[in-house]
């Protein structure tokens, strides 16, 4: 999308190919479904906190089929807006699956257009893990079109897909466990978040367990039965598998016009996401750098200007902010504590924990988690961690300081607003480690 609008509006003549619906997985079965459903399930923690303010709450009902209704009516209307977008700035569209058939060439619904340049931006897919019976499950692209909410659920895997949809079901009343082959949830992320995170979901009800894994799925009537590695045996109505995903690169013929692939399929490219093929270029998931969003468009961006726009910009994948919508949620910039000793080899951490003022006023014992991993030699702040509530909308500001190279002092110097949670990230004077 971004690509296709800003090469039209620097000059060039574009044409997209899509076989689907517009807006990529993002739009359709990623952030924004995704962030409704959880808005959605954080509606009871809410519900509850109400009554320790003076509300008189009835008990709550959830109808799972508005909540798919109404998602499905703001997809098909931000589907329509992209397509717009589109035709507007000029691009013709193909309706189709393209095919590469050489360095300059695509086949779209047997028809063949020539171009000087070619993108491909065709995204990821879930994967299953191969074990029997993994057919009976789902993954997160089916848990937005469920027919109805399940009573049990089992959600597979430990990344920020798996603990957001098992955050969701949660939420909603579902009986979830959460079950992950690893030690530590949110590997990638600074080790305290996925510790910390764990502990919470814990707490709000979701049976998370660690070090373990599916090994068989088998039918059982209308449920399903689950055999795990520590040889225990669960049903359930529903499992999720969050298990990772993979490049969308197979049956599109790169391999006739020459491109390179890594070893799980991804586009080899260059810093200005060019193949291995001079006139094709790949961004987004498809290439496997750094699979968000925000961070797709800017490598559109970026390639637009390089390819149309006489500036050739690199792609900057330093410091580029990120959130997972798990409840609690968490944000993080920069590196974790662990990056940043490998890195740097000294570093001053800053952490703290504390209830939020809201849930003073309750029985909530969910606390905010904040971090701060600095540089001992030039005392940048070069990694900025939270765990609670709208952790996104303060790391985003946060965000902009890291990436500047702030130092610890001028975040100091900085005078917080006050009450809220994010002022800690400037009030925080204690070193907790060296």
């Amino acid at each position: 999308m971004r690509a296709s609008r800003v090469s039209a509006s620097l000059g060039a003549r574009v044409a997209v190919a899509e076989s689907g619906r517009f807006g990529g997985t993002c739009v359709n079965v990623g952030c924004i479904p995704k962030k409704l459903f959880s808005y959605a399930a954080h509606f009871r923690d809410e519900l509850k906190d109400a009554a320790d303010f003076g509300w008189s709450v009835a008990e709550p009902s959830f109808d799972w089929k508005t909540l798919v209704a109404n998602k499905d009516r703001e997809i098909d209307r931000l589907n329509g807006i992209y397509e717009r977008i589109l035709v507007n700035a000029g691009v013709e569209i193909f309706r189709g699956k393209a095919l590469v058939r050489g360095k300059n060439q695509v086949e779209i619904n047997g028809k063949t257009v020539t171009a000087r340049h070619i993108l491909v931006a065709t995204g990821s897919w879930p994967q299953k893990p191969d074990i029997p019976g993994a057919g009976l499950a789902i993954t997160s692209n089916e848990a937005f079109y469920l027919e109805q909410l399940p009573r049990r659920a089992l959600v597979v895997g430990g990344g920020y897909i798996a603990v957001e949809f098992a955050s969701i079901f949660n939420g909603l009343g579902v009986d979830t466990t959460l079950a992950y082959r690893g030690a530590q949830l949110l590997r990638g992320f600074d080790a305290e978040l996925g510790t910390r995170l764990g502990e919470e979901m814990g707490r709000k009800g979701v049976a998370v367990t660690l070090n373990c894994t599916p090994l068989s799925l088998v039918k059982q009537g209308s449920s399903i039965q689950v055999k795990f590695n520590n040889d225990t045996r669960q049903s359930f109505d529903l499992v999720l598998f969050a298990t990772g995903r993979v490049p969308n690169t197979a049956n599109l013929g790169l391999d006739t016009a020459g491109v390179k692939l890594a070893a799980d399929g991804a586009i080899a490219v260059d810093n200005y996401s060019k193949s291995s093929v001079d006139s094709i270029h790949a961004i987004g998931d498809v290439t496997n750098r750094l699979n968000l969003t925000p961070v797709a468009t800017s490598e559109g961006m970026a390639l637009a200007k390089t390819l149309f726009g006489a500036q050739p910009t690199p792609v900057d994948h330093d410091n580029v902010p990120t959130a997972v919508f798990a409840n609690p949620n968490l944000a993080t910039v920069g590196l974790s504590e662990a990056k940043a000793r490998e890195r740097f080899g000294k570093v001053a951490i800053y952490k703290t924990a504390f209830r939020s003022l809201k849930h003073t006023m309750g029985r909530s014992e969910e606390k905010i988690f904040m971090k701060l991993v600095v540089d001992a030699a030039s005392q940048r702040v070069v990694g900025a961690h939270m765990l609670g509530p709208d952790a996104g909308e303060a790391i985003q500001g946060i965000a902009i300081a890291v990436k500047l190279g702030a130092t610890k002092a001028q975040f100091d110097a900085t005078i917080g607003i006050h009450p809220t949670a994010a002022e800690e990230f400037v009030t925080m004077r204690e070193k907790s480690a060296g």
